[in-house]
């Protein structure tokens, strides 16, 4: 990184940051509260505001969420007549799922190989301590040459859409010039990358009962329909033998023309197993980023272990599709729905139901904003010229501030490149990443001050 005072003022507060995530990291802030103690939550979202406080924010606010969570909003005045950003990020995480197969505890931060394992270390409590320094870096070399809000949301991984309820709201709450999306990433670590679209999603549960009661394999099997083999037969109806996404009338042959993803790469990034063959057609920048893909998320049925000689009466499954962008999400479930429901076999009766969901979302790239952006990222990446990505994954309130806030332009950064392992075991963040990205940041908001 080329010397200059806000990357030297950053680099001297990276103790000081590995120190914060290490607090926020060890709140279990999971917002399943059938899985995990609400104070969890409450704890990280307590510890923001805080942070906020000491750092002079006014107006700190716990928004209690009509989801049952809580955001935590600050304002923090700039000079009078200045533009205002509203920086973004959420403290609520993945499970840690198999906590055996961690290397160390998911909800302490711990140095390896230089980097920083955790829960949540880059997805996104990482991006909360990203907005912080970027701020101090700029309270340290001449002030805040804009107004700032910040936002952190406390139920993004749950996709049950409480800060998307509050702010339709309360519309004034978030009103920006610019709106920084801190939950993205860089396409590999060190190379600077905007993130241009987003997939929606939509979540649907599906419910095959074929039975009063569950039934002696030997003595009715053979005639008896059964309902986990009705099940996997619909759930096996949603892809093509190429493992493309077959939804009956959604348009899955749309094509990426920005950065491309060789599949060698992929591979690597994705841990396939040598002699599997990756899924889809067309580029991988097309399957990821510009088509959908469903994905059957998980199986109420008996386990191996404990399993009785029964022809099962009923089976259900939770099914994610991520919807691309020109598609709407509302349009897509309405098919998903109707696909399960029309290749359900047997005569088997079927229910569905959308437990979560959100619109897919296209930024403006030709805006001021990503002008200064790019300069901002050039300096701080040692003259690398920044790029622009997809991303297969949803942040459904993008959609959301787009529709309130429409002359908003907004931007989509973060520390989650494919070597972060976010929502799998062994998260974790690259703390050169989270340096650069701070300068960044920082750079951007001076940049987009005087632009």
């Amino acid at each position: 990184m080329s010397s200059n005072p806000v990357a030297e003022t950053v680099a001297s507060l990276m103790p000081r940051a590995k120190a914060e995530l290490t607090e926020l990291v060890a709140f279990k802030s999971v917002a399943d509260f059938d899985q995990f103690p609400k104070s969890e939550s409450q704890g990280a979202a307590n510890w923001i505001a805080d942070a906020l406080r000491a750092e002079g924010f006014q107006d700190v606010a716990l928004l209690d969420t009509p989801d049952g969570t809580q955001s935590v909003y600050g304002f923090l005045p700039g000079p009078e007549g200045a533009k205002t950003v509203l920086l973004y990020a959420h403290y609520d995480v993945q499970p840690p799922l198999d906590e055996a197969a961690w290397l160390t505890p998911p909800f302490e931060l711990t140095e390896r190989d230089g980097r920083w394992y955790g829960r949540g270390s880059a997805d996104c409590k990482g991006g909360v301590i990203m907005h912080l320094l970027a701020l101090r870096a700029l309270k340290a070399n001449g002030g805040i040459p804009v107004h700032i809000k910040v936002i952190v949301e406390g139920s993004e991984e749950q996709g049950t859409g409480g800060l998307e309820r509050y702010a339709e709201a309360h519309p004034e709450l978030l009103t920006a010039d610019t709106i920084v999306i801190g939950d993205a990433g860089n396409f590999r670590a060190g190379l600077p990358t905007v993130t241009a679209t987003l997939r929606g999603m939509t979540l649907v549960r599906v419910q095959v009962d074929t039975l009063e009661g569950n039934l002696h394999s030997g003595q009715f099997g053979g005639a008896a329909p059964d309902a986990l083999a009705a099940l996997i037969r619909v759930l096996d109806s949603l892809r093509a033998k190429d493992g493309s996404t077959t939804v009956d009338g959604l348009t899955g042959d749309a094509t990426w023309n920005g950065l491309q993803y060789d599949e060698e790469s992929f591979r690597k990034d994705a841990k396939v197993l040598d002699g599997v063959e990756l899924i889809g057609s067309g580029t991988v920048a097309d399957r990821i980023w510009a088509r959908p893909a469903v994905t059957v998320l998980g199986i109420d049925v008996p386990p191996v272990v404990g399993a009785t000689a029964s022809v099962q009466a009923g089976a259900r499954a939770l099914i994610s599709l991520r919807v691309p962008p020109g598609a709407d999400t509302v349009e897509a479930t309405k098919l998903l729905r109707a696909h399960l429901e029309a290749h359900t076999p047997w005569g088997a009766r079927v229910s569905t139901e959308q437990v979560g969901g959100g619109q897919p979302f296209r930024a403006d790239t030709s805006s001021p904003a990503y002008a200064a952006m790019t300069e901002a990222m050039s300096v701080a990446y040692a003259g690398q010229e920044m790029q622009y990505a997809g991303l297969g994954g949803s942040i459904p309130l993008c959609n959301t501030l787009a529709s309130l806030y429409p002359q908003a332009e907004i931007l989509l950064i973060g520390l989650s490149e494919p070597e972060a392992q976010i929502h799998a075991v062994n998260e974790g963040v690259s703390p050169d990443e989270l340096e650069r990205l701070s300068v960044a940041e920082a750079l951007f908001l001076r940049n987009y001050a005087a632009s």
